[in-house]
């Protein structure tokens, strides 16, 4: 097994979490801004979860040498709740695949004024491209443009913070919230993202040289996360006013750039949704080559044809259904696994 650093195992890990709804800012604005300054804390919180998350999950894949999801939960939830999680998590994948694959048409048409089809054709061309190289093709990806996704949205960020100052046109909160509060928004925008997170970091065995980067790749992608979050949410905070209500509130944002800011961080948003499509695609497809009995190369050629159809003919009401169930799924399995981590600690020292 060749070494590898903690660097592209963060980077992975980020490329996973950071979506169309984390780089559009939609879900950093329902998760946090609406709580106005004590989102903050909530992202804080959110940090340090998703640290210790990576950590405890890559530690846990290289001490026991996992190669896949379903060796990853089968021991924890044993094999009857490990078969129904597994089937609800492969629908996961394959819904988030699929909504990666329209909003690609969704940019291509309102960004850059081409066919909604050409999005999808060209995403998936794509992602089949990264498949075929495997988890390796997967780290070279994610080694390339998470980079590019840090320093686009610090950016920006950073521009809007400097131009307005702190003044937060959302200092308070937002009149009406539909989470609960900032500290349990915190626990559950985690549980939502930490599903597929956890599948494609249970494939990353392989490029696994020890458990010092083991844990190291899950901290540093837990605080680049947080850093991504941060320089979201402040111009958020400070644009409140003006982005309420906008699909894609950091396209506004942008604007501050100039004129060109918008079509800029459309690609930002695109390079985004490719990455977490690339990380639920493999995790989907690893998982069907194996209980169909396909190899994976013909079985992601089958994925991202099949896929394509299903991309166009939209998804809202589906991801409105089931991406509560798979938030409070993704909330049972941290606290199960921290959980096991931690007995099992306690355990080792008795």
């Amino acid at each position: 097994m060749k070494t590898n650093g903690w660097g592209k195992l963060a980077s992975i890990y980020i490329g996973t979490v950071i979506g169309a709804g984390f780089a559009s800012g939609q879900e950093i604005i329902y998760f946090f801004s609406v709580f106005g300054i004590k989102g903050i804390w909530g992202i804080i919180i959110a940090t340090v979860l998703f640290s210790i998350i990576g950590a405890v999950v890559l530690n846990r894949v290289y001490n026991r040498k996992i190669k896949g999801y379903e060796e990853f939960i089968f021991p924890i939830f044993g094999k009857k709740l490990g078969k129904v999680i597994e089937i609800i998590i492969t629908l996961f994948l394959l819904t988030g695949f699929c909504v990666m694959l329209a909003g690609s048409g969704a940019i291509f048409s309102q960004q850059f004024n081409l066919s909604y089809n050409i999005g999808i054709y060209t995403m998936s061309i794509a992602t089949f491209l990264t498949f075929i190289f495997s988890v390796r093709g997967i780290a070279a990806v994610n080694t390339v443009l998470v980079p590019i996704l840090l320093v686009g949205i610090v950016s920006i960020g950073s521009m809007v913070i400097l131009k307005e100052g702190f003044s937060l046109s959302n200092y308070q909160g937002a009149d009406i919230t539909s989470t609960g509060n900032w500290f349990t928004s915190a626990f559950l925008y985690v549980s939502y993202n930490s599903i597929s997170a956890i599948v494609i970091m249970t494939s990353l065995f392989t490029i696994i040289p020890n458990k010092k980067t083991a844990i190291k790749g899950g901290v540093f992608g837990g605080i680049g996360l947080g850093v991504l979050a941060s320089f979201i949410l402040i111009p958020t905070l400070i644009k409140y006013t003006d982005i309420q209500g906008l699909e894609i509130p950091m396209i506004k944002i942008a604007d501050v750039m100039g004129s060109q800011g918008g079509l800029v961080y459309s690609f930002v948003l695109w390079f985004s949704m490719f990455t977490t499509a690339i990380s639920n695609g493999y995790g989907c497809i690893k998982r069907l080559a194996y209980i169909f009995k396909i190899k994976p190369n013909i079985m992601a050629c089958m994925f991202c044809i099949l896929t394509m159809p299903l991309a166009k003919i939209g998804f809202a009401n589906l991801v409105s259904t089931l991406y509560p169930l798979f938030g409070y799924l993704g909330l049972f399995m941290i606290i199960s696994i921290v959980g096991n981590f931690l007995i099992k600690q306690v355990k080792f020292k008795l």
